[in-house]
C-alpha cells in the first residue's frame, strides 16, 4: 500500500492501537508511572514526564504529518521554542528571528538574551541584503515564521534554507499558520517544524500545547531529553484531545480557508478598509512565493482600519461573532488588535519597526457559516462609520 495522505494519517494515527480491550480510539492513560517488567527492565515508558502512550501517539501523528523523522510534545508553543533554543544554543552561539515575528517569540528570545544565554537577532527576512549580513554573522539557528504573525509575510523556506545551511546553520519554520495541510518546511529543506497545537491542530480551544519535529533521528532524541530534563513535555489528557483535534483537521482547513476568501472579497469592498494581508491577493509581496510552496493559503489575515482609532474600537465592540481574543485557529472566529494584546510585550519600538500599528486588526475566520460573519462584520462597519456623522 502506498503512503497515506495526510487527512488519512490525521484521522488513523492511534486508530485500533488498543491491544487489552480492542478499542477502536486509544484510551486516555493518566498514570504518572509505569511498572518495570523486573528488576533492571527498564519499559518504554516508566514515568510520564520522559514519556506516555497518549504523547507518544500524538508525536507519531505529527511527525507523520510533517515528513518528519521524530517529534517531541511540549506542554505550549512557547515551551517548544524554549525547549528548541535550550537544546542547540549556548551563551556565545546566534539566533536569528524574524523582526515580525509573535510577540510572544519576541519577548522570550530578547529576554534570555539580554541574561547571556545566547545572542539574539531580529531581521526583516524579506530584505534579501539584511538576511544575508545577519547570515554572515555565522549563527548557529534561524526562526522563519511564514506566514508570520500578525502581518502574515511570507519567506522563501528553500531559499533561506539553503542559504543558512551555507553559513552552518539549522532552520526552524514556525507552521503554525498553515499547519502540513498547507505546508511542510521539512520537504523544503528545513530541519526543525515547530507549531503552537493550541491552534489550528487541535483547532477547538481548549488546550494549550506545543511541538518540535525534527528531519533526523539524532536531533529528535536530544530534544526529547532536554523536554525531559527541563520538565517541558506535555500531558497525557492534553495529548488525547490534540489528537482528537487533528482527525477533523484536514477538513477543517478547508472550511477556515473558504470562509476567509469570501471575506477577504467582501473587505476589499470596505471604505473602512485599508491595505489586507493575506498571501492569496496578488498584490502581497510573497504571493508568487505562497504560491511556490503552499498548497493553500490559509485563514489568517489582517488589514489596517482606516477610520479613526475611535472607530476602530467601535467597530470591535460592534461585533457579534468575532470574539475580541487573542490565540487562533479554534473553531470560533477571534478579532485581535495585535499592538494591544498578542503583541504588546514587544514594546513601542520594536513594534514600529515590525510594522504593526495602531490601526491594525487580525482575523481568526472560525467555522461559522461565512455568510453570516460577513453580515456581522457589515453591520459593524455601518454602525462605526455613523460614529462621525
Amino acid at each position: 500500500m502506498s503512503r497515506p495522505k495526510t487527512a488519512t494519517i490525521a484521522v488513523r494515527t492511534g486508530i485500533e492501537s488498543d491491544t487489552q480491550h480492542h478499542a477502536v480510539v486509544p484510551p486516555i492513560y493518566l498514570s504518572t508511572n509505569f511498572g518495570f517488567p523486573a528488576f533492571g527492565e527498564v519499559p518504554k515508558y516508566d514515568y510520564t514526564r520522559s514519556g506516555n502512550p497518549n504523547r507518544g501517539l500524538l508525536e507519531q501523528a505529527l511527525s507523520e504529518l510533517e515528513s518528519g523523522a521524530g517529534a517531541v510534545v511540549t506542554n505550549c508553543g512557547t515551551s517548544a521554542l524554549n525547549l528548541w533554543v535550550s537544546a542547540f544554543l549556548g551563551p556565545d552561539d546566534l539566533i536569528i528571528a524574524p523582526h515580525d515575528c509573535y510577540g510572544g517569540t519576541y519577548r522570550l528570545f530578547n529576554t534570555r538574551a539580554q541574561k547571556g544565554d545566547f545572542n539574539v537577532l531580529f531581521v526583516d527576512q524579506s530584505d534579501t541584503q539584511a538576511l544575508n549580513l545577519a547570515l554572515e554573522q555565522k549563527p548557529k539557528l534561524v526562526l522563519l515564521e511564514t506566514p508570520s504573525n500578525p502581518l502574515v509575510r511570507v519567506v522563501d523556506i528553500a531559499q533561506v534554507c539553503e542559504k543558512a545551511h551555507q553559513a552552518g546553520a539549522k532552520v526552524a519554520v514556525d507552521n503554525t499558520f498553515l499547519t502540513p495541510i498547507f505546508q511542510k518546511p521539512l520537504e523544503l529543506g528545513a530541519d526543525f517544524v515547530i507549531h503552537s497545537t493550541t491552534k489550528y491542530i487541535n483547532g477547538h480551544s481548549d488546550v494549550i500545547g506545543g511541538v518540535i519535529i525534527t528531519k533526523n533521528e539524532k536531533d529528535s532524541e536530544d530534544l526529547a531529553w532536554w523536554g525531559n530534563c527541563i520538565g517541558a513535555t506535555g500531558t497525557p489528557f492534553d495529548s488525547y484531545m490534540t489528537l482528537r483535534g487533528i482527525r477533523t483537521l484536514a477538513a477543517r482547513m478547508r472550511v477556515h480557508e473558504d470562509s476567509a476568501n469570501h471575506i477577504l472579497a467582501y473587505l476589499r469592498s470596505q471604505s473602512l478598509v485599508g491595505k489586507i494581508y493575506h498571501p492569496s491577493l496578488p498584490e502581497h509581496p510573497g504571493h508568487e512565493i505562497a504560491k511556490k510552496q503552499q498548497s493553500g493559503f490559509g485563514s489568517m489575515l489582517s488589514f489596517e482600519f482606516s477610520g479613526s482609532f475611535e472607530q476602530l474600537k467601535y467597530f470591535v465592540g460592534e461585533l457579534q461573532l468575532f470574539s475580541l481574543a487573542e490565540s487562533l485557529g479554534g473553531v470560533e472566529s477571534l478579532i485581535c488588535h495585535p499592538a494591544s494584546m498578542t503583541h504588546r510585550a514587544m514594546g513601542e519600538e520594536a513594534l514600529e519597526k515590525a510594522g504593526v500599528s495602531q490601526q491594525l486588526l487580525r482575523l481568526s475566520v472560525g467555522l461559522e457559516d461565512a455568510d453570516d460573519l460577513i453580515n456581522d462584520l457589515e453591520q459593524a462597519f455601518n454602525k462605526a462609520k455613523e460614529l462621525h456623522r
